[in-house]
């Protein structure tokens, strides 16, 4: 036994000095902390996972095998591990951070974990929490002078990578054991507002905020009340603790973060809150798959009690004003929850200014940021659906065909399909094979029936995630059948066929022998990657060999206009 444990103590010293002698190498240390204020150092957290043979030193730990049973047990108890080994590992660490603990390798804070097979099972320790005080007081000043300079007292944007320290210093008890939610909401608040007007900035600072929030959620509120477990797919599984309430009962008055002025409401706001603050920016800003972590904490927090959790449940967030999310005229009854995603309408009179109203509803709903990823709840007398095989049969699909009968609405259903139209967005009654992203019922059936909106078409599939959709194969096929091949119509076509799979055929070569078509599709393919070219001409053609003999037997114009496919798909 000794002679193993030796051994042991020997491979897990020596791999821990390699980590640190490795990052001790690097020459980028001063460069990497000079960026922002917020970061004191590179490195608050190591992992030692003690493998007999491969044990290994990261500060990035995936967990991957943390469910799986290790197939070999160890020889050491966990008691052995617990009093002997792990002490021994933490003076090696700890006489390396004494002297490190100044440079910018080492954060204000440093975290030493281990992984050991043990007798007993598999055994996951914290080993080592150090603190480095002077680090941690200077940091808490600068986060503070931070916030007066760059959000309070500035009316500039402020920067992602300022923003993903930001949010996290925010929630660590090291910095504020004492948590000030409704000082801490405020500042996320205000993070958002000072970068309205820059979209794909503002989705970055909203995904740190949401990181942040989700990891204090999951790591440091919820386990006060839940026993939790990681399930085979890798989510979490929470079970209430016996006689677990929240530790004060008091909740925000109004049950929403605004008052009826817009102005931020503080009073009586609770760490339950953050929570569901947490709950509310997921399923707002999250794309679709990450949404049912947000309906997750509204459930938890409606578990331990919460009124207000309870209220989102059955109004909303409580993010939009009543007249917003509750409409009821002669012709239509609106209602919206944005924590299901779920708009229900009653048409009461089946006439255009009823779909006109609730286009109208909708639209502006979804400009103030109601989730994309939405369904429609329909209660209306008529059952139309758009001629396109192999789509979803929902009430979301039938309010879009039935008002696209109108063609007065035409240009409104145009407007509500560009507000829509999101990447990585799908509405929630759709899956698998008949997956749609928002707005395409409303461009499907406007692309069928008019020209001018050929450009629609065109901006839609510029937006398609052709990995998780399918159904723009359905409407291409749809879309040629009605329009035709033409010169007007090519622009839409190829734009579509870039987002095709390799399961579509087309039997459109007789129409090509149109030199003017042919000549508008040589055109629309030559500013393409040789690949996309390769894409679009497939589903015409099939293979390029098949292309090659149409040229090699073409004469003329249209021999020229058929060696210019071919040089366009890089052949």
């Amino acid at each position: 036994m000794s002679t193993l444990y030796d051994q042991a103590m020997e491979e897990m010293i020596t791999t821990i000095h390699e980590w640190f002698d490795e990052q001790e190498k690097r020459d980028d240390l001063e460069s990497v902390v000079k960026r922002t204020t917020l970061q004191m150092g590179i490195f608050n957290d190591i992992v030692l996972d003690y493998k007999p043979g491969r044990t290994t030193v990261d500060s990035l730990d995936l967990g991957l095998d943390d469910d799986v049973k290790s197939k070999q047990a160890g020889v050491f108890t966990e008691e052995q591990v617990r009093n002997d080994i792990g002490p021994k590992l933490v003076e090696v660490v700890q006489e390396r951070l004494d002297k490190l603990a100044d440079t910018p390798l080492i954060d204000y804070r440093f975290t030493l974990r281990g992984k050991f097979p043990t007798t007993e099972g598999k055994l996951q320790l914290t080993l080592l929490e150090w603190i480095n005080e002077e680090k941690r007081k200077l940091l808490f000043e600068r986060i503070h002078t931070y916030i007066d300079k760059n959000l309070e007292n500035s009316t500039y944007p402020t920067k992602p990578l300022e923003s993903f320290f930001l949010t996290s210093h925010l929630l660590d008890p090291k910095l504020f054991p004492e948590l000030d939610v409704a000082w801490t909401i405020r500042q996320y608040d205000r993070i958002q507002e000072l970068n309205q007007g820059r979209p794909e900035a503002l989705a970055e600072h909203r995904g740190e905020i949401t990181r942040a929030l989700t990891a204090w959620s999951e790591n440091q509120f919820l386990p006060q009340y839940y026993d939790v477990q990681s399930s085979p797919y890798r989510t979490n599984e929470y079970s209430l603790k016996p006689g677990a309430t929240l530790q004060s009962n008091i909740e925000t008055k109004t049950g929403q973060h605004l008052d009826e002025h817009g102005k931020q409401q503080t009073s009586g706001i609770q760490p339950i809150d953050l929570l569901l603050y947490a709950a509310v920016m997921i399923l707002r800003f999250e794309p679709s798959y990450s949404k049912p972590k947000g309906v997750t904490f509204l459930e938890l927090a409606k578990q331990l009690g919460s009124k207000r959790a309870a209220r989102m449940m059955t109004e909303g967030s409580g993010t939009y004003a009543k007249d917003d999310i509750d409409v009821k005229t002669e012709e239509v009854e609106c209602k919206a929850n944005d924590v299901f995603a779920l708009t229900t309408i009653h048409i009461r009179k089946e006439e255009a200014v009823a779909y006109q109203q609730a286009l109208t509803f909708i639209t502006h709903l979804l400009k103030q940021g109601f989730p994309k990823s939405y369904k429609i709840k329909l209660k209306s007398s008529v059952k139309q659906y758009l001629p396109i095989k192999g789509l979803a049969k929902s009430d979301t699909h039938r309010f879009f065909a039935n008002a696209l009968e109108y063609p007065e609405l035409h240009p409104l259903l145009e407007e509500y399909a560009r507000e829509a139209i999101q990447e990585f967005e799908f509405y929630e009654d759709t899956e698998g094979e008949k997956s749609c992203m928002p707005g395409s019922y409303a461009t499907f059936g406007l692309g069928l029936v008019d020209e001018r909106y050929f450009p629609l078409v065109e901006y839609y599939m510029g937006d398609v995630d052709d990995e998780h959709q399918l159904i723009q194969d359905k409407f291409i096929a749809a879309f040629v059948e009605k329009q035709g091949v033409t010169v007007q119509s090519i622009p839409a076509l190829v734009a579509s066929l870039r987002r095709s799979t390799d399961s579509l055929k087309l039997k459109i070569q007789p129409e090509l022998e149109n030199e003017e078509i042919l000549e508008q599709l040589v055109r629309q393919i030559q500013g393409l990657e040789s690949y996309e070219a390769e894409h679009v001409l497939y589903p015409i053609f099939g293979k390029v060999e098949k292309l090659t003999t149409l040229a090699r037997k073409a004469e003329g114009r249209r021999k020229e206009l058929l060696l210019e496919l071919l040089q366009a798909a890089g052949k």
